[in-house]
């Protein structure tokens, strides 16, 4: 059937134009029902459960299908829901638009209050219908909304209707579903309620005529790990050197929480203070003491000269918030029987929530999820509600669950949509897969990469050509075949971005059918490559370069350690090692080449895990070996991804996807140059040439780990690599590597980045064609910035990884003493490198409840004096380590001074730390 709706409308022009909009109305679409004689064979899509709900609800004793308003399912779903996903949700929540159901806008009716009349239409319309299935017995359909009105009316109507929480309430078999609610907003009830403490929020019509006329700046905002009352806010588009303002106190930072996108005023020049270099972290009372905080916020304004002042502003309106579900632990309240408790999160920077629950004394000492519902402008902290428990705390599958989730890992196993993409096995090489491809398999390829690697995605050879040149081939695994642009495989691989590699297990960017199979260049198998390959001299020039995707079988898959061997072993002369001597004689070239030309040699100290083999505890921990293999694979990976930066910005200057890594800006380089100074080196910093040669030169005969420690320094100092695309920058210098070009070519098992090069270079060599995301610039900007954050965030959960192991071995081992090195003295504390582990911790001299030491701090040496004895940077000092867990949200490596010997500060070797069992202490106190 249709129905039309016709106006006229004015043009620009002056003229009339006749508008017709139509709506077709279908008579063919069943109710969903199984059963259903009424509509049998009518059934189009997903139909109704075949089991309709039969619940013990005090409410509906009857079995009942739940039909909830559009508002309690949005509510509900985007409270534990991420940004980004909201619109799909909302467009899945339409009824058909069917003969029967469908209703009209009357005049004076706004959009909202025909939805609530169309849904009470279809509910009506279901319960009617329904009684067809079973006279005697029928089914209900039960409505649920939260708004009084639209209640109220549908009672009046004859339709049964229950807000969310009564019918959850009515689930007596359930009770613990109460608890998994979204809250309503409290933002009605403030006044009466309780005393206000923040201002009011601006509605985003005027926030958005304030940043137009430059009355209120937006930015990103970011709450201080340190200090609970500041943060700082990163204005969006403003210059490089005005582009951080200051918010200290709790009215000034008025709900807004870590992420958000917020709207800001600038207070007044003297209303300007300097970041706070206290430590504060909020004690969580469930009472909201505003006296006890602004008692709190005095200490933070220490008086400081003009040139610490930063601009400072007050949060006057949230733009978006960008809430998500968080983890950590609930702190129960000390009120017996209470339903009201704070969630503690595990990152600092997120306030504590309240929320309430039956389950307080079931999810003590357990990892939660709870998700924000709102902050109302009464209350100290947001509201929220349980979602889900994930397990007890320190439990290795738990802390890795929450470390994926905290730093926005996808995990979750790969949907069947995206499995359904996969090659069907058994695969093998065909004749169309060979078309532009050149096959390459009677080379003698081979592979290099740590122990136990299962995604191989490079291979190599080195061969000499009859005119006595080399030829070098890099051979990288051609994950674009099998992935190809826009279907599910290749939508969920740009969401996850890259690989995460921890500790214990890996969360693939890919599935495993491609990761460890099909694309892994495995020996003795066909595998389908994307082939860079060089004609050089014996003086490692470059006289040719070609790109071809071809077939290879790699001959060996070697570790650094085996390759390293038939490298040095003068026995053997096979095919294979001769190709490795002369990749290997090559890349000392290279390398030599790349230093010379400004190319920095950095430091990171890295730790290996040796795992228990039945309980998969880390049994021992030490620091990884590199080997020449290492730099000899290194060298080659460089200089294809330049080959192919080069190839691929030739044919598409506007689109080709890039990496630069950013100068740092001078201030950064302060502590390396003071810290050098202090053992009286120079380090110049004005160019990455001379950095590098400084760093060379930089050496003790006395101390031969100084140039180690100069280099960790030096990392510390760099900025962060990005993608970018070619068409939206100026800047595509890469600072560390010194190369005026470089992208990501040669990991496509593990970074999307490089499938995108891929197909670029697909393009460019006219082995395959384009499509329209791959030539728009916007559309892969957007892609950067995603494959920036994963790549960000990918880091941070491998350091959490890394971190927690770290912990279970000292768990395991208890306490121990060893050398260390200082990397940074801070006003009340030195950090210090233990190079053994490749462990970095803090050495504090200011203890709660214990007398404070006289110290003295000299930023400008830097150093700093404890009673007699004064540190500085690169000292050796003895340090005992051991496992605080008097935090159970946050257990720690902690780290006390045992040589130099100073009198109330050092400790004995073997001294015992009494606040290790701080947890089990509390729980006794607690039983008794």
């Amino acid at each position: 059937m249709l129905k039309s709706k016709t106006f006229l409308k004015k043009t620009r022009a002056g003229g009339v134009m006749k508008i017709v909009r139509e709506h077709y109305l279908r008579d063919d679409i069943g109710c969903g029902a199984p059963g259903c004689a009424a509509c049998d064979g009518a059934h189009e899509g997903p139909v109704l459960e075949p089991q309709p709900l039969d619940p013990a609800s005090s409410l509906c004793p009857r079995p009942h299908y739940l039909l909830p308003d559009t508002n309690v399912l949005l509510h509900q779903i985007l409270s534990v829901w991420r940004p980004g996903t909201w619109a799909s949700v909302a467009s899945s929540l339409r009824l058909p638009g069917s003969l029967e159901t469908y209703v009209e806008q009357e005049q004076g009716e706004n959009a909202n209050d025909r939805n609530d009349r169309a849904i009470r239409v279809a509910a009506k319309w279901y319960n009617e219908h329904l009684k067809k299935i079973s006279a005697e017995n029928h089914l209900q359909v039960i409505f649920i909304t939260n708004d009084k009105k639209n209640k109220e009316k549908a009672i009046e109507e004859g339709i049964p209707a229950f807000t969310c929480e009564e019918y959850v309430k009515s689930l007596t078999a359930n009770p613990e579903l109460i608890d998994r609610l979204a809250c309503l907003s409290e933002e009605g009830n403030e006044i009466e309620s309780g005393r206000i403490i923040f201002s009011e929020h601006l509605p985003l019509s005027k926030l958005q005529q304030g940043i137009k006329s430059g009355t209120y700046l937006q930015g990103t905002f970011r709450a201080s790990r340190e200090n609970y009352l500041e943060a700082t806010v990163w204005v969006h588009g403003d210059t490089e050197d005005d582009k951080e303002i200051i918010l200290q106190g709790l009215k000034n930072l008025n709900r807004a929480v870590h992420e958000d996108i917020v709207a800001v005023e600038l207070l007044p020049k003297n209303q300007w203070v300097a970041p706070s270099s206290v430590v504060l972290h909020d004690e969580g009372q469930i009472e909201d003491d505003v006296e006890k905080e602004e008692e709190r916020e005095r200490i933070l304004k220490t008086a400081a000269n003009e040139k610490m002042l930063k601009p400072t502003g007050r949060v006057v309106g949230i733009i978006k918030r960008n809430w998500r579900p968080y983890c950590g632990m609930l702190s129960k309240s000390d009120i017996k029987e209470s339903r009201r408790h704070l969630f503690t999160p595990a990152d600092r920077r997120i306030p504590r929530i309240r929320i309430e629950t039956r389950q307080a004394s079931a999810l003590e000492g357990r990892r939660i999820i709870v998700a924000i519902d709102g902050w109302p402008r009464n209350s100290r902290y947001p509201n929220g509600h349980f979602v889900k428990n994930l397990g007890d705390v320190g439990d290795k599958e738990t802390e890795t669950e929450v470390l994926l989730l905290e730093h926005d890992v996808p995990h979750q196993p790969f949907s069947q949509a995206v499995l359904s993409f996969l090659p069907k096995m058994p695969w093998s090489i065909t004749e169309k897969d060979m078309k532009n491809r050149e096959d390459l398999r009677h080379l003698c390829v081979c592979s290099v990469d740590p122990p136990g690697c299962t995604d191989i995605d490079d291979a190599l050879h080195c061969r000499e050509l009859e005119n006595g040149n080399l030829e070098v081939g890099v051979h990288i695994a051609d994950v674009s075949h099998f992935i190809r642009p826009g279907n599910a495989l290749d939508q969920e691989s740009a969401r996850r971005g890259t690989t995460v590699y921890l500790c214990e297990k890996r969360i693939d960017m890919v599935p495993e059918l491609l990761s460890s199979n099909l694309c892994s260049l495995r020996c003795n198998v066909d595998r389908l490559a994307f082939s860079c390959i060089w004609e050089m001299n014996h003086n490692a020039e470059i006289l040719k370069v070609r790109f071809t995707k071809s077939a290879i079988n790699s001959k060996a898959s070697l570790t650094y350690a085996e390759a390293q061997m038939r490298i040095d072993s003068a026995a053997m002369n096979d095919e294979i090692t001769t190709s490795l001597r002369g990749l290997n004689k090559l890349a000392k070239i290279l390398k030599k080449r790349r230093i010379e030309k400004g190319a920095l040699t950095l430091s990171s100290p890295e730790v290996r895990f040796h795992m228990d083999s039945e309980t998969h505890d880390p049994i021992d921990l030490q620091t990884k070996e590199l080997r020449e293999t290492n730099s000899m694979v290194e060298e080659f990976m460089l200089l294809a991804n330049i080959s192919v930066a080069k190839k691929i910005h030739e044919e598409f200057s506007e689109h080709a996807l890039l990496r630069k890594h950013p100068a740092p800006p001078p201030s950064n380089y302060e502590i390396l140059v003071k810290a050098a100074k202090s053992k009286n080196l120079e380090i110049k910093t004005d160019t990455a040439k001379s950095l590098a040669d400084s760093l060379d030169r930089a050496d003790s005969p006395t101390f031969p780990y100084l140039n180690t420690l100069l280099r960790i320094l030096a990392t510390r100092c760099m900025m962060q690599a990005v993608y970018f695309c070619s068409g939206m920058d100026n800047d595509f210098h890469h600072y560390g590597l010194a190369s005026p070009i470089y992208t990501h070519f040669t990991s496509p098992i593990r970074r999307y980045a490089d499938i995108i090069v891929h197909r670029l270079l697909a393009v460019a060599i006219g082995a395959d064609c384009t499509y329209p995301e791959l030539t728009d610039k916007h559309k892969l900007a957007d892609l950067c910035k995603n494959l920036n954050f994963r790549h960000k965030m990918a880091q941070y959960a491998q350091r959490a990884s890394v971190a927690f192991h770290t912990q279970l071995f000292f768990k395991s081992k208890g306490i121990v003493s060893e050398e260390a090195y200082i990397l940074f003295v801070r006003k009340n504390a030195i950090v210090v490198l233990i190079p053994k582990y490749g462990l970095e911790g803090t050495v504090f001299f200011e203890e709660k409840d214990k007398p404070k030491p006289r110290l003295i701090y000299d930023d400008e040496i830097p150093s700093l004096k404890i009673e007699d004895t004064v540190f500085h940077i690169f000292d050796k000092v003895k340090v005992k380590i051991m496992l605080d867990s008097s935090n159970l949200q946050h257990q720690k490596i902690r780290m006390s001074l045992v040589e130099p010997q100073i009198p109330g500060i050092s400790i004995l070797a073997d001294t015992p730390n009494m606040d290790i069992d701080e947890p089990e202490r509390k729980k006794k106190k607690r039983e008794k």
